[in-house]
């Protein structure tokens, strides 16, 4: 494909001054810079392969996370008529320098799982100035929809509603919650606080006993909830943003002697479906999962072709199709079906 005249001046504009974040280096948890791979084009040859430029979170954050960075890197290949870079970070600011450096190198589309809901306008309107498609994956943004070709995201304020529903479908007679957010400010976490939020200020009966971030990190979450325990105050429900952090609440609850589950002392829910936490919620040791579905790749395959074909993108946002699951009716087709 061929590069763009005003991606080129762009670039040149914009060497300077930029940290750079590209090279063959793996991903690690560990690491807070953005971490970038190239999958293809070592040569510098593209031919006829559109350029895309994929900026995600760590691919080891979760296991929803590493299940969608799989689906990008099996669609995004030189088989199926790409070249595709890859560039990973938790934080905002350093996945906008990477998204600096895919405009300077003149993609042909930007590919965004943006860390934070904001500060996109700027680098969004560089990407637009210079030509560059952008499309938004698994996370929406606070920018103008004109800076975007489309967005496939879940609808994070929808699972937080369909899990705080059902656990006010519990009718306990009193809620202490321990709340474990996940990363600050990315969608997810405002979408599956912002239920529990509302609920909590609209009942008498619904306290919050803590609620701190664990970064979608097990052990931060078994940290937060033994903190908890050791202080003695008294909770029944764990409201957990993701799988892990409720793997490492249980965690918690397991070295105490705390029983947790179906009928149990301790309402556990996590979000993603990951297989195992399924086999939980199976055999009764969890009692709520909610769905965030990873699989956007094709999605993504589709807009870019009928960009590339001329076509209108009609729908500018698309919501993945998502559930709750509930430990007493989940079945093993279930675990099955939705695990990832």
């Amino acid at each position: 494909m061929k590069r763009k005249v005003l991606a080129l001046l762009t670039a040149s504009m914009m060497v300077f001054g930029l940290v750079a974040c590209g090279g063959d280096t793996t991903a690690d948890s560990g690491n807070a810079g953005a971490q970038a791979d190239a999958q293809a084009g070592a040569d510098g040859g593209s031919g006829d392969l559109i350029k895309v430029g994929i900026i995600n979170n760590d691919p080891n954050e979760s296991g929803y996370r590493t299940a969608n960075d799989k689906d990008m890197k099996e669609m995004f290949t030189e088989e199926n008529g790409y070249e595709a870079s890859f560039a990973y970070s938790l934080k905002n600011d350093e996945q906008i320098t990477a998204a600096q450096k895919f405009i300077q190198d003149g993609v042909d589309y930007l590919l965004l799982s943006a860390a934070d809901t904001a500060g996109w306008d700027s680098v969004l309107q560089d990407a637009q100035d210079a030509g560059i498609r952008v499309i938004l994956f698994d996370r929406t943004i606070d920018a103008d929809e004109s800076l975007y070709e489309a967005s496939i995201v879940s609808d994070m304020s929808k699972e937080g509603q369909t899990a705080v529903d059902w656990l006010a479908s519990q009718g306990l007679d009193e809620y202490n919650v321990i709340h474990i957010q996940g990363v600050m400010g990315s969608a997810a976490q405002k979408g599956r606080s912002g239920a529990l939020d509302e609920k909590v200020a609209a009942e008498s009966n619904w306290n919050i006993v803590t609620q701190q971030t664990a970064e979608w990190n097990a052990e931060k979450a078994q940290q937060i909830v033994q903190s908890v325990i050791d202080s003695g105050t008294s909770f029944n429900v764990i409201y957990a943003e993701n799988d892990d952090m409720a793997k490492g609440a249980v965690a918690a609850l397991d070295k105490a002697n705390i029983s947790h589950g179906v009928g149990k002392d301790v309402i556990v829910m996590g979000f993603d479906c990951n297989k195992w936490a399924l086999e939980e919620l199976l055999a009764g040791n969890w009692n709520y999962d909610g769905q965030c579905n990873p699989f956007q790749a094709s999605y993504i395959d589709e807009i870019i072709k009928k960009i590339e074909n001329g076509e209108t993108i009609s729908e500018k946002t698309i919501i993945m199709d998502e559930k709750g699951f509930d430990a007493s009716t989940i079945t093993q087709e279930d675990v099955d079906t939705y695990g990832i």
